[in-house]
């Protein structure tokens, strides 16, 4: 992919997409950030996958009216983080990551019915650490090729709501701008089933620059959940241990009691990590590490 026929697209023509990727791609293979904390080095995240989606993209609005209008767009968290800025949506680039974990965790995680494996713990604690370093390198490289971004999550103006239809939320989904990338889509359990399946961590940044979109190969947004195409599956259902899963969907208030609670006692108990986590439904499931084949349901 290259970046438009546009003479403002960026200071420098070479820094389009693959630019981008290399950049994305050579930090997840060579920084030792990305390790899951263990006295042995162990990689926290195997090869990323890259998209890109243009601000000027009807759908932030399609969300913004489907979430609530706290909900913010690319255009309205760079014009509020870079006030002096200016700049049209179609002048912004969101450039959306996905961290898939490695196999020895989302095999661990698999082989767990109550609680989450130390692996998993690991790859929500130090997988984000590392995720927030991505996020500050990537915005770093682009500020030297006089790219000016922001990674939405580190923006002041980022915040969690108890607002609207799904709070609790915040006003910037990781997950939804790399369905809008082109990444993956949404399954039952709410997670983003992608080409590497949802075991995975996700981010974000959105800078001035014009690339073109990676497209969407799919028309539905659970198009590649087997429950909501073929009316079977339900596998991650029976995965979670406070039943806030079920056919009618995700309890999104009692999973998190769960995770962000009890879960956090529980991590600080057993491995000394001051977090939260879970995410039994996103391991031992057919969508666990790729896209799932219909006879998989």
């Amino acid at each position: 992919m290259n970046t438009l026929p546009d003479e403002k697209a960026s200071p420098d023509d070479s820094h389009d997409a693959s630019w981008v990727q290399k950049c994305v791609e050579d930090f997840v293979f060579r920084s030792p950030e990305n390790t899951l904390g263990f006295d042995h080095e162990e990689k926290v995240f195997d090869k990323p996958l890259v998209g890109f989606a243009s601000a000027s993209d009807p759908l932030w609005q399609e969300y913004q009216s489907h979430i609530g209008e706290f909900y913010l767009t690319p255009s309205a968290i760079f014009q509020a983080t870079f006030p002096e800025a200016m700049v049209t949506a179609d002048e912004l680039t969101v450039i959306s990551w996905i961290l898939p974990s490695t196999r020895a965790t989302r095999q661990e995680q698999a082989g767990q019915s109550r609680y989450p494996s130390e692996r998993w713990v690991r790859t929500r604690h130090y997988g984000e650490l590392f995720n927030n370093s991505l996020r500050r390198h990537l915005m770093e490289e682009l500020a030297k090729a006089g790219i000016q971004s922001i990674a939405p999550l580190m923006s002041p103006v980022w915040r969690r709501s108890d607002q609207g239809p799904y709070a609790p939320c915040s006003n910037w989904s990781e997950r939804h701008a790399a369905y809008a990338a082109g990444l993956g889509t949404f399954g039952l359990c709410d997670g983003l089933i992608t080409p590497v399946g949802k075991a995975h961590r996700t981010g974000s940044v959105i800078a001035q620059m014009k690339v073109l979109p990676s497209g969407r190969p799919y028309r539905h947004h659970q198009e590649y959940c087997l429950h909501f195409t073929h009316n079977t599956c339900g596998k991650c259902i029976p995965r979670c241990p406070v039943r806030a899963l079920s056919m009618q969907g995700h309890d999104k208030r009692l999973c998190m009691e769960y995770t962000e609670h009890r879960m956090n006692r529980y991590l600080k108990d057993t491995y000394g990590i001051n977090n939260y986590a879970c995410g039994l439904c996103q391991c031992g499931v057919p969508c666990t590490d790729h896209l799932p084949a219909p006879e998989e349901g």
